[in-house]
This record gives C-alpha cells, structure tokens and sequence, in this order.
C-alpha cells in the first residue's frame, strides 16, 4: 500500500488571537477526540465486552506506531522548538516491547515480521504518516507528540485498571500505561503545558498544530475501525 500525506489544508483561517495555545489544541481537537473515544471497539474494550485478545492487539498497533513517532522525534532533539518536548521519561516504545515479550513470547520480532502478529491497514497508514511527515514538519510532530503523550499521561493509569479489572492482565503485560519516571502526571502536564504557551510558534506554526492535532485523532480513530473490522471478520 503506497502512502503520502501533506500538510492539512486549512478552509478557514483561524484568528490572530490571544488564547495560549494549550487552551486552543484542547478546544480546536475536542470533537476528533470524542469520535476517537466513543468509536466502538475503544467502548466495548473498557466495558469489558471483548478480551484479552483485543487489548493485545491495541499493544501491537500502538507498538509499530511509538516506534514510527519515536524514530521520527529523535532526528529532531536539537531543535530549538520542538527539542525541549522531547523527553526520554515518555517514550514508550521500549515499553511495548516488554509487552510484546510478554504476550507473545521472546520471538515477538520474528513474529511481527512474518506477520503472525497481525497489523491492521491503518496502523501501516499512521506509521508511514508519522515517517513522512516527521522528517519535514516539526509542527506535525508536536501535534502527534501532543495528541499521544498526553493522552497517555491522562489516561494510561485509567486504563491500566480498568483492563486489568476486566481481563486479568497482570501488571507486567502492561507497560505501556506506567510511566515509572513520572510518578506525578499533573505537575509534568502543567509544565508541559507551559512549555506549549511560551514556546515562540508563529500564527501559522499553530495553525498548523492545531490541524494535524485534530487529524491525529482521525488517523487513532481509523486504527479502532480497522481493529473493529478485523474482530468481525475473523469472528
């Protein structure tokens, strides 16, 4: 499947305006963000309808998708914009291979490789997305880096007990959702916000954040209907 994706295009655009631009990315992704939550493999993964089995396909998705951002992020350290958010206490790849190993056995690579670990079209897509894009647009980057940390930072030890209450899953297949260098996600959160407000972005450069932040959510939401769709049909 060949992949290309450019900057968003923008109909309108948005106004010059005072807002700090944490308060804009929250209001500007607020309708992408319930779409992507309320899409039904996410609602009936937390209701605890589906098993095991789905959780650890959302690992293998979100493993081939970490790895992309991760790889893309670290070309970039030395920015002077986007450097300062690039914090080895999120990174989560390393992570979701403890997971891998975990659910899957010490062989996971191979199986990854040949398949047996099955990856939906959307996560190919995202992944191809976040390579692309992150080699020549830092405000795509931070908009996914945005999109994904913080999400995780909010929600990951919801998750973590709500599947562990649901599934059984111990501890150690759940890596992913502990953050054991950010024993406090509020107080990191707030910085990070801060750095999003006092970092010098142009109008346009938050233009753009705040469209790929929303496309962000789009491109999550796809990877839930392929997951979905894979679920039915092998049912």
């Amino acid at each position: 499947m060949e992949f290309a994706m450019s900057a968003p295009v923008i109909e309108t655009v948005l106004p010059d305006s005072a807002e700090a631009l944490s308060q804009e990315l929250k209001s500007h992704t607020a309708a992408a963000h319930t779409a992507a939550e309320d899409s039904a493999f996410v609602a009936e993964l937390m209701a605890g309808t589906l098993d095991t089995a789905a959780l650890v396909s959302l690992l293998d998705q979100s493993l081939v998708i970490y790895r992309a951002l991760e790889d893309a992020l670290a070309a970039h350290v030395d920015h002077p914009q986007l450097g300062a958010f690039i914090d080895p206490k999120l990174a989560r790849a390393s992570a979701l291979e403890a997971d891998m190993s975990y659910h899957h056995g010490e062989d996971w690579e191979a199986q990854l490789a040949d398949g047996r670990i099955a990856i939906v079209p959307a996560t190919v897509a995202y992944a191809r997305a976040l390579t692309a894009m992150g080699a020549e647009s830092i405000e795509f980057l931070l908009a996914h880096h945005y999109v994904r940390y913080m999400g995780d930072l909010s929600g990951g030890l919801i998750i973590s007990r709500m599947v562990q209450r649901h599934y059984g899953i111990a501890d150690e297949g759940l890596n992913f959702y502990a953050f054991p260098q950010i024993p406090k996600p509020k107080p990191y959160k707030d910085g990070y916000r801060d750095l999003l407000d006092t970092t010098g972005f142009s109008r346009a450069q938050k233009d753009a954040i705040l469209a790929f932040a929303a496309d962000s959510f789009e491109l999550n939401r796809a990877v839930f209907v392929d997951l979905a769709a894979a679920r039915a049909a092998a049912a």
